[in-house]
Formats: C-alpha cells, structure tokens, sequence
C-alpha cells in the first residue's frame, strides 16, 4: 500500500465581491420546471462551507483509498480542525512522516485508520507510530 501525500490550499481572507449569483429553487433533474419561479441572490460559498474560517483550509485528495466514501483523486476537501475527531468522522492525519486521509475508527482504547476501499488495509495506530489529527473532513468538492 503506497500512501498518497496531499495537498494543502491555506483559506485566503474573501475579497469584497458578493459571492455567484445563486438560483434560491431547485433546478429539476426530472422534469423542467418553468425558468420565471427562479428568485435570484448571490451566495458565497465560504458562508456554505467554513463554520470556522480561522480553522478550516483546504486539500486535494491525492489516491483511491477512500472512493467508496465518495472522495476520489484530485477531490477538494474541506477540513475543519476545530472539531472533535470523533468515531465514524473522515480525518486528515498526519502518519509517520506523511499525510493521509481516512476514516477515524475508535474501538476501546484502540484508534484505526478506515479506507473506503477493499484494495486498501486498515492502519492501527500505536503509541510507536508518530501521529497527529489535522482536521475532519466536512465537505468535498468536486469536478463534473
């Protein structure tokens, strides 16, 4: 199992635009609905997004070992390190030297390292390994 680094984009402070001008209906993936129901507004992502603009950056998945998550190579994730790594949460941590992006299993006293992905091993984490949380993945971005 080879680990993929990731990327890491710091938050840069949002300049003094308005954000994309943001359809307030939803746009039909069945029928059409009629284009004059539409109430336009702008919307900023960062107000979507960040709960914590001081703790939340950005990182471009780099691998496969969490495609059955939804996260798959090039992704861009939202990471928020002022939450809690709690059981279940997808995380970026820091392993023996190298980045990785997982699920937190916590069994016991025992934390795992979950890839979505049967190609991919679970990681124990033991006290001999050099380990460091960066943050819970909340949101991924993604590409069409």
């Amino acid at each position: 199992m080879s680990k993929q680094p990731l990327t890491f984009f710091i938050p840069k402070p949002p300049d003094n635009s308005f954000g994309a001008i943001y359809f307030d209906t939803g746009i039909s993936a069945g029928f059409p609905s009629p284009a004059d129901d539409f109430k336009q507004e702008r919307l900023s992502l960062d107000s979507e997004l960040i709960k914590n603009k001081e703790a939340t950056f950005f990182a471009r998945v780099s691998g496969q070992s969490m495609i059955d998550a939804g996260l798959n190579d090039n992704d861009l994730l939202v990471i928020d390190r002022s939450l809690s790594p709690t059981h279940n949460r997808i995380a970026v941590c820091f392993l023996d030297g190298e980045f990785t992006v997982k699920r937190l299993k916590v069994v016991s006293d025992e934390v795992w390292l979950q890839p979505e992905n049967k190609h991919y091993k679970p990681i124990k984490v033991t006290p001999e390994n050099d380990f460091i949380i960066w943050g819970i993945v909340t949101n991924v971005i993604k590409k069409v």
